[in-house]
C-alpha cells in the first residue's frame, strides 16, 4: 500500500481538477480516495473482496445518520438464540478467537449485511473488517482475541499462541463498537464525488467500463509485488466475514500465479500494459510503484519496459527512483523477516 502523500504528489503533478484517474490495482482505495479529496474523478479495480469493500466504503460513503440507523435496525432484529447452534459448531479457532457473545453477533452480521448491494451495508461491513481482529490487549476497538491487525494469522498458529500465552477473547458488543467506529471515521467528513470501484480482474477493465473511447489519461498504481504476499491467505478471516471459507485458501479469488513463478509475473504485468493501451487516451501518464524480494530494482525497470510492448503503444520511461521500505508490515508480526527491502517508482509516458 502506498501512502496518501505518494498519491497526492503524482495527482497534483500529472492531473487537473475534474480529470479521471485509473488505478487497476487499487487495494484499499488510497488512490481513488485521494483523487476525490483533490477534486478529481477516479476508477479503481481489484480482485480482493476485502479491498473492494473498503474502497467502496471510503469513496461512496453514505450519510452517517443512515449508517447509525441501519446498525440500530440490525441490533433490534438480532435474536442471539438463533445463532447458538452456529456458534457451538464453529471450529476451535473461532471459539478461541471470539467471545461467544461476540461470535454470535458476527455470525448474524455476516449473514445479514449485503455489502455488495447497499452503500450503507458496505460501510458497516468495512467498519467491521477494520475491527475484526487486532491487538485486543492494547485497544478496545478490536473484536478478537490477541492477533495482528495487519494480517489474519493461520488458525493452527493462532490457537497455539493463545494457549501458550493464556489469552482469552474479550467480550465485545459488536453493535456498540460499530457505532463508535462509524462516529470516529466520519469525524473529518466525506470527500465530494463518488468513485467507480470494480471488483474484478484488471484484465476485464475495458469490457466492464465499455470503453468505446478512452476517458482517462493518467494511471497511478502499485501492482502486486513479486513473491511477497498472498492476500487470500493473509486476509482469510476478513474474507470469511464477507462470505468466504472459514479457513485460508490460496487461489480462491485471483487467477494469476505471481507468488513464485517469475514468467507468470511478467505475463501479469504484460496484461496490465495491454489493458492500459486500451483504456488510456493519447499522451497519457502511467506511474507504477513496484517491489520484489528476488528481483533487483534495475531488473524491475527493464522488465517493465520490456513487457510494455504489450500495450501496442509507444511507451517512454520519463524517470524512475529507488527507495528503501522503512516500515514493512511484516515486522509487526514476523520479527526478523527479510521481506521486500526496496521498491521502485517509474513514470512512463504512453503515446
Amino acid at each position: 500500500m502506498f501512502p496518501e502523500s505518494f498519491a497526492a504528489r503524482w495527482i497534483e503533478r500529472l492531473t487537473r481538477p475534474g480529470e479521471s484517474i485509473l488505478d487497476p490495482f487499487c487495494g484499499r482505495g488510497t488512490l481513488p480516495f485521494q483523487a476525490l479529496l483533490m477534486g478529481r474523478r477516479a476508477v479503481g479495480c481489484d480482485t480482493n473482496p476485502v479491498a473492494c469493500c473498503v474502497s467502496r466504503a471510503k469513496t461512496n460513503a453514505p450519510d452517517l445518520s443512515l449508517v447509525i440507523a441501519r446498525i440500530d435496525d440490525l441490533e433490534r432484529k438480532y435474536t442471539p438464540r438463533h445463532y447458538n447452534e452456529k456458534a457451538k459448531t464453529s471450529s476451535a479457532f473461532f471459539k478461541l478467537a471470539y467471545h461467544s457473545t461476540t461470535l454470535r453477533q458476527l455470525l448474524y452480521l455476516r449473514e445479514n449485511l449485503k455489502h455488495q448491494d447497499s452503500a450503507v451495508d458496505c460501510m458497516i461491513a468495512a467498519l467491521a473488517l477494520g475491527s475484526l481482529h487486532g491487538e485486543a490487549l492494547r485497544s478496545e476497538r478490536f473484536l478478537s482475541n490477541q492477533m495482528p491487525h495487519t494480517i489474519s494469522t493461520k488458525p493452527e498458529y493462532s490457537i497455539r499462541f493463545w494457549q501458550r500465552h493464556g489469552h482469552t477473547p474479550p467480550e465485545r458488543d459488536a453493535f456498540e463498537l460499530l457505532k463508535r467506529q462509524a462516529t470516529f471515521r466520519y469525524h473529518t467528513g466525506r470527500p465530494n464525488g463518488r468513485a467507480i470501484i470494480l471488483q474484478t480482474d484488471m484484465r476485464e477493465i475495458p469490457r466492464r467500463l465499455k470503453l468505446h473511447r478512452p476517458s482517462s489519461r493518467c494511471v497511478i498504481t502499485s501492482p502486486p509485488y513479486f513473491d511477497v504476499t498472498n492476500y487470500s491467505e493473509d486476509q482469510w478471516l476478513r474474507l470469511w466475514f464477507l462470505g468466504g471459507e472459514p479457513k485460508p485458501i490460496k487461489t480462491a479469488y485471483s487467477r494469476d500465479d505471481r507468488h513464485g513463478n517469475l514468467d507468470n509475473y511478467w505475463a501479469l504485468l504484460a496484461d496490465m500494459w495491454r489493458v492500459l493501451g486500451l483504456a488510456l487516451g493519447p499522451k497519457s501518464n502511467v506511474v507504477i510503484r513496484l517491489g520484489a524480494r528476488r528481483i533487483t530494482p534495475d531488473r524491475l525497470v527493464s522488465g517493465l519496459m520490456g513487457v510494455a510492448r504489450a500495450s501496442g503503444r509507444r511507451v517512454r520511461l520519463v524517470a524512475h527512483e529507488v527507495s528503501e521500505i522503512n516500515n514493512r508490515q511484516t515486522r509487526a508480526f514476523r520479527p526478523g523477516t527479510i521481506g521486500c527491502k526496496l521498491e521502485v517508482d517509474c513514470h512512463f509516458h504512453l503515446g
